[in-house]
């Protein structure tokens, strides 16, 4: 079932919301995340990390984020995206010094 644009026009108008966002939003319902996953795509790991998918490989590639082969699958343990955003957030924890 597909809409014409101004179908689209006049559902993004009545939800009262934009084209662009109302795509993006139908968009992200087709990789609505499953917690349940322990090991994620590149794609799904990138989605949950709030990151593009070419940042996601390059992660990957350069082993900032481990990774594993499953058969000829590439997949990305969900606990370690955990253990990378932990280790950013400490590397980035700004440090303050407080006045006597």
């Amino acid at each position: 079932m597909s809409e014409t644009p101004l179908e689209l026009a006049r559902v993004a108008h009545a939800l009262g919301t934009t084209e662009p966002v109302l795509l993006r939003l139908i968009a992200d319902q087709g990789g609505a995340a499953d917690p349940t996953l322990v090991a994620l795509t590149v794609e799904e790991a990138a989605r949950r990390l709030g990151v593009g998918r070419t940042t996601m490989y390059a992660l990957v590639a350069s082993g900032e984020v481990p990774s594993m082969t499953i058969g000829r699958l590439r997949r990305v343990p969900a606990e370690a995206l955990k253990e990378y955003v932990a280790a950013r957030a400490q590397a980035t924890a700004p440090t303050v010094a407080l006045a006597a």
